[in-house]
Formats: structure tokens, C-alpha cells, sequence
């Protein structure tokens, strides 16, 4: 399912930037000059600009393809052409004259998420309906911190984190509807401070405040560096965080029995195992952590767990995924990014939690009078403000309804299987060529793919710097993909992250032929060198 955004119908330019790219038109028809004192939210200028918007990114989409994925810049490129100071006066059609400078100086140094050969990161998808929904919440502009702030806002969102719970399949004990709760936030290092905060402020109470010192974190090595910098945020000593080893064996997933060692190593030493962070589909080779066996271990000790899921959550309103989530009706919390894979656009995660009333405990504030509303007297109702860090937040229900009214969990499905497809495809071309293989095995949409190093070039021993320079080599490529890497278990590997909502399976397969292009190349560079040095 690909929501590339329709084309419009004014006509295109076909000059050709400096980078290559095709230039995005910019209607420079002159505005009327608004009188003196219109109102800044003049509703006849905003439709004029809007239309203007929506024309310049709609072109942009339909050109994406044309734009190098990343930019060939050097850092203070932008910053030396751009004025030191704003200006003082607007010039006439200032917002035109911004679009320009847009097109001409920022684009050209923007690194393209959404291009069809970005295969570097997790996508952060997008969609018609995502963005348009970003707009929607922009232009209405509310604060929904508490009920009465924004009543619809709140009940949507209390609406909406149930519907995206059970397309995900998760246990209704973290729902609404089952005596949990959810809330939008921005990103997973957001959901995983919240939840740690919790747990830290549930156990203190129990063991007494001055013991903090005492309290221990697990993850593992593979675990996103968010989690440790949420534990130091939230007060947790340095020392006190362990990240346990994995091992290709186990496919890089934390075991149960290193957890359970080291949980009752510290217990031996004196100390307080409070939290473990699992993960649903690591960031270096989407490594699925035993949720359930883990959860067993954890229940021994009193320690909370939270599973981060932050991008194959996603791939969870697909049945077929259902399984890594066995035994998740053990978790204390449980969080993912919509907008990674879910066509919800930036900025979109979910947080859900077993018994809310901890959350609230630990991050509510004493309601001042101006936040109270008279309908809400006598109603257990939900104030957002209690269930995050911030007081001030964004109305994502809105656009994340939106993308589940409009595209349906089927259209959602059909998304995540498309790009599973095509990471099968490209898996396959690997195994096909003998020069390469696979590195990790493949769970979802990502690909760890590395050249074997042959014996008279060292072979293992130089395996990680030929990838290194493969990798460098492909990401010149101007037109070709751009990929990342990963170092696991002591092997550099390439990453191949499919998901871009613009990708089509043409745009793998290329991929794919600039990989093999380079590698023969390097190779044969290699072959010269030895021959001389031999």
C-alpha cells in the first residue's frame, strides 16, 4: 500500500537545480498587500498561503526521487548564508520569497526521509492523510493538558490509543477498555523516562526514598542508548546499569538466565533490581527479546518491566507477528512510534501502562484552580498533564484517528506486508550472490547483509574495514541508496532498513545493483593492491 501524495495539476518546471534535483516551482504571483492591522489569522490569507503550501510540498513528493538522499555538505554550509540577524520588517511576499529559500538553500542540505532509496534508518513514514492531519491539529492549536482544556481532545486520544491497542493485538489489560491506559507522547525516550520515573517512585516507596542509590536498571547490549540516558536522567546511578551481553547464537536477544544471574548477583550484593527494558525489534538487527521469559525473572524481584517497540511495533497489526509478543500480558508498560511505520508522521508514540494510577502518582501535580473545570467535578476523569513529563501537549489523537478512519487496519497491514516483501526480496538477492551473506537474521523489514572477505585478502580479519569502505562507497553513489551500518557481536555490518512509503520494489532492486557494482569494484581495487604487494 504506497500514499504517495497525488500530483497537482499546475504546471512543472523542468530546470535542474545545482544538486541535481528538479527545481520545485514557487507561484510568485504577488499578494495583495493585507492592510494596515489585518489580523495575523486573516482566514482569506491563509487560504491563499495554504494553497501555496500544499502546491510546493506536493511537488516536492513527486520529485523526491530526484534529490540525492543525503546531502554533499560541510557543516556551517547553511549558516554562512543566512543572515546573522531576522529582519526587522517583512519584505514584500515574504512568505514566497521563505518558500525560495527553502527550495534553493534548505532542501538541497536536507537529509530525504522519505526518498524511495532511504534505507539508512527506520523510516519515519509519512502519508497523505499523516500530514494533512498535522496540519489539521496545527491549525486548530489547542492544549489539551487537562479534560476540561480540551474535552474531544482528551476523549479522543482515550479513544484512539485503544483502537491502535488492539490493531497491535496487545493484552487488554493495558488498554482502557480493560483497566489500563495509553497516551500519545513524542518519541520512545519520552515513554521510557515516564515509565522508569514510575517505577522508581513505586519502589522508593516501599524501600524509602534514601535507598535510591541502591536501585539497579537491566537492558542489554543491544538495547537503544535511550533507555541508559532515561536511567541517568532519572537519578539512576551510572554504575547501576547493566548492560548484559547477547550473543549471535541467541540471534542477539537478552537471556534469561544471564538477567536472572545478574539480578540475584545484586540482590547478593545489597542492591534493588528495579526496572528491565525489553525490545521488540532492536535498532541494529531488530533482535526480539523473550518477553514473557523475561517478565518470569523480573516478577521474582519486584522489577518493573517496560517493552520498547518503538519501530516493529508496528509490524504488530499484522497477525502473522503476533508471536513475539507472548507473554507480554506480564509487562508493567509497553510502548511504539506510529509514526515510524504507521503512516502517522512525525511526532507520534504511544505509551501504554498496566495501572495508570501509578503513572499519576508519580507524575500528577496539584490541580491549580484556573485548571479545574465545573463539568468535570464529580467524573474520574483523565487530565493528560498527569500522564507524561510535559504540561503543555500536542493534539496527536487527532492525527492518528485520522490515519486509522482513513487508511483502516487492513490498509495498515497491507503497508508493513509490502515492505516485509520487499526485505524478503532483497534478502533473497544476498543468499544469491556467494560474495555476500546474511549477517543477522531477518525478522521484519530490516536487512544486515555484509561482503565476505576473501582468504587471500585476510578474510575475517579484514572483513569489517572492506565493509566499512563498501559502505562509504554505495552511500556516494549521488542517485543510488543510502544505507547505514551496525557493529554486533564484533562484525561490522551493512544495514538495508526498507520502509520508506515512497519505496517500490524497483527502488530495492537498484539498490541492490549499486551494492554489487561497488563490491566488485572494491574488489577488484584489492585485487591490484595485493598483486603489487605480493
Amino acid at each position: 500500500m504506497h500514499m504517495a501524495p497525488p500530483s497537482h495539476g499546475h504546471i512543472i518546471s523542468s530546470a535542474v537545480a545545482q544538486n541535481g534535483a528538479a527545481v520545485i516551482p514557487v507561484d510568485t504571483k504577488t499578494a495583495p498587500a493585507p492592510p494596515q492591522g489585518a489580523s495575523l489569522l486573516d482566514a482569506e490569507e491563509f487560504r491563499r498561503e495554504g494553497h501555496r503550501l500544499i502546491d510546493f510540498i506536493a511537488d516536492y513528493y513527486a520529485r523526491m526521487g530526484d534529490y540525492p538522499v543525503h546531502p554533499d555538505v560541510t557543516p556551517g554550509f547553511l549558516r554562512r548564508q543566512l543572515p546573522a540577524d531576522a529582519p526587522s520588517r517583512p519584505e514584500p511576499d515574504a512568505f514566497a520569497a521563505a518558500l525560495r529559500d527553502v527550495r534553493d538553500l534548505i532542501l538541497p542540505g536536507m537529509t530525504h526521509w522519505q526518498s524511495p532509496r532511504h534505507f539508512a534508518h527506520f523510516p519515519a513514514s509519512s502519508s497523505t492523510v499523516g500530514a494533512l492531519g498535522e496540519a489539521l491539529a496545527a491549525g486548530i492549536n489547542v492544549v489539551p493538558f487537562t479534560w476540561a482544556a480540551s474535552p474531544a481532545a482528551t476523549e479522543l486520544e482515550m479513544v484512539v490509543v485503544d483502537w491502535l491497542g488492539k490493531a497491535l493485538h496487545l493484552p487488554e489489560s493495558l488498554l482502557f477498555c480493560g483497566g489500563g491506559g495509553g497516551t500519545l507522547l513524542g518519541t520512545s525516550c519520552e515513554a521510557i523516562l515516564c515509565a522508569l520515573v514510575v517505577a522508581r517512585e513505586r519502589k522508593l516507596t516501599e524501600i524509602g526514598s534514601r535507598r535510591i542509590g541502591d536501585l539497579v536498571v537491566y537492558c542489554s547490549d543491544q538495547t537503544h542508548f535511550a533507555f541508559r540516558k532515561a536511567a541517568r536522567i532519572a537519578g539512576i546511578h551510572r554504575d547501576n546499569c547493566r548492560e548484559i551481553a547477547t550473543c549471535r547464537d541467541d540471534m542477539f536477544a537478552l537471556s534469561p538466565t544471564a538477567l536472572r544471574a545478574a539480578m540475584q548477583a545484586d540482590v547478593d550484593a545489597g542492591l534493588v533490581p528495579l526496572f528491565l527494558c525489553a525490545t521488540i525489534g532492536t535498532t541494529q538487527t531488530t533482535a526480539v527479546d523473550p518477553v514473557g521469559e523475561l517478565c518470569a525473572v523480573a516478577a521474582a524481584h519486584g522489577a518493573w518491566v517496560h517493552v520498547d517497540a518503538a519501530y516493529a511495533g508496528s509490524a504488530l497489526v499484522c497477525p502473522e507477528f503476533r508471536h513475539v509478543l507472548a507473554g507480554a500480558e506480564a509487562v508493567d508498560s509497553f510502548s511504539m512510534n506510529a509514526h515510524k511505520w504507521l503512516l502517522a508522521n512525525n511526532d507520534c508514540c504511544a505509551l501504554w501502562v498496566k495501572r495508570p494510577s501509578l503513572l499519576t502518582a508519580a507524575l500528577g501535580t496539584e490541580q491549580e484552580y484556573i485548571l479545574k473545570g465545573a463539568a468535570a467535578e464529580g467524573h474520574d476523569v483523565v487530565d493528560y498533564k498527569d500522564w507524561s513529563m510535559t504540561l503543555t501537549r500536542r493534539f496527536r489523537a487527532l492525527k492518528l484517528w485520522l490515519v486509522l478512519r482513513c487508511y483502516g487496519v487492513d490498509g495498515l497491514r497491507d503497508h508493513v506486508r509490502a515492505h516485509v516483501r520487499m526485505a524478503e526480496s532483497f534478502e533473497s538477492m544476498v543468499k544469491a550472490d556467494a560474495r555476500f551473506e546474511v549477517a543477522a537474521a531477518r525478522r521484519f523489514a530490516l536487512v544486515c547483509f555484509r561482503l565476505r572477505s576473501p582468504e587471500k585478502f585476510g578474510g575475517e580479519k579484514t572483513a569489517n574495514e572492506l565493509n566499512r569502505r563498501l559502505l562509504e562507497e554505495v552511500n556516494a553513489a549521488g542517485s543510488g541508496p543510502y544505507m547505514s551500518s551496525a557493529m554486533v557481536g564484533g562484525i561490522y555490518m551493512l544495514r538495508c532498513a526498507i520502509g520508506s512509503t515512497l519505496t517500490e520494489e524497483r527502488h530495492v532492486r537498484d539498490a541492490w545493483k549499486v551494492v554489487q557494482d561497488r563490491a566488485a569494484s572494491l574488489l577488484r581495487k584489492m585485487e591490484v593492491i595485493y598483486s603489487v604487494l605480493a
